[in-house]
């Protein structure tokens, strides 16, 4: 794909080989739905061979969101859907595994709440900033299936195994003060400061050797491809939810806005 293909993805370039990119559907939060779950499998590919950009910068549209969840419509077709379900596991591989292989350094800039596969770019990043009012989440047991996307693969890593379980089981939201203090995000600033101390970041890198940023950044990412089955069993388990009977009440359950009443959690 080309920039101008993107129809969800806003590219502005910097003089100094920086690239914003920024996600954009501020209508709706920037939710992520068919469209926008296949270009963010698509984007680093395409940056890749931008030999103008050295440095990326992702964001989300408007002072909301940077990308709150999956559009409700989408993931209700997919409950039950084995087509659909098989399509967007090998997109969500895909998301993790070509940010894993984009050489070039890639900063979150974390403007509001991020779930789903937003947060998976958000989190996949090298650098993120956070800003101190958003709100993360890994909301999927919440939604009655399993934490697949990005979680496996590199939560233990960035804020240990306890914290790790705690927060994927419960799917308790983290602000951006305690994201920082767990070492789940890089840093933490206040709203208006998380554009500028992104682009700062990135202007540094930019202005740096090239070839020993992206040869330290591939010897680090080794850490989390050796976590390579543990997530694709992770997206497994997810799919295979959406086939069952709690998925569906966990959709109903969102668009009607309770509480979910699974039924695993009865007891027989």
């Amino acid at each position: 794909m080309k920039y101008e293909d993107y129809q969800h993805l806003l590219f502005d370039h910097r003089d100094n080989g920086v690239l914003l990119v920024t996600i954009n559907r501020p209508q709706v939060m920037n939710a992520t739905n068919a469209v926008l779950h296949y270009e963010l499998t698509q984007v680093w590919g395409t940056i890749d061979e931008d030999n103008q950009t050295n440095v990326v910068v992702i964001t989300g549209a408007g002072d909301r969101a940077f990308s709150a969840g999956g559009d409700l419509q989408w993931i209700s077709e997919m409950v039950g859907n084995p087509e659909l379900v098989n399509r967007v596991q090998q997109e969500a591989a895909d998301i993790v595994y070509k940010l894993l292989e984009f050489e070039k350094p890639v900063i979150s800039a974390i403007n509001g709440v991020a779930v789903g596969a937003g947060l998976a770019v958000a989190l996949m990043a090298d650098i993120s900033v956070m800003s101190e009012t958003a709100r993360i989440t890994d909301g999927h047991v919440k939604l009655g299936v399993g934490a697949g996307d990005h979680a496996a693969i590199i939560w233990p890593i960035l804020c240990g195994m306890a914290k790790a379980k705690y927060y994927l089981l419960t799917a308790d939201f983290i602000d951006g003060i305690t994201a920082e203090r767990i070492g789940l995000v890089s840093l933490c600033k206040p709203e208006d400061e998380v554009l500028p101390a992104a682009m700062k970041i990135a202007d540094q890198l930019a202005a740096g050797s090239q070839t020993a940023i992206r040869g330290t950044k591939q010897t680090l990412n080794g850490w989390m491809q050796q976590a390579a089955p543990i997530f694709e069993n992770s997206l497994r388990m997810e799919m295979l939810c959406f086939l069952g009977e709690d998925a569906k009440e966990g959709v109903a359950a969102l668009k009607e806005k309770r509480v979910p009443n699974f039924p695993s959690s009865k007891i027989n």
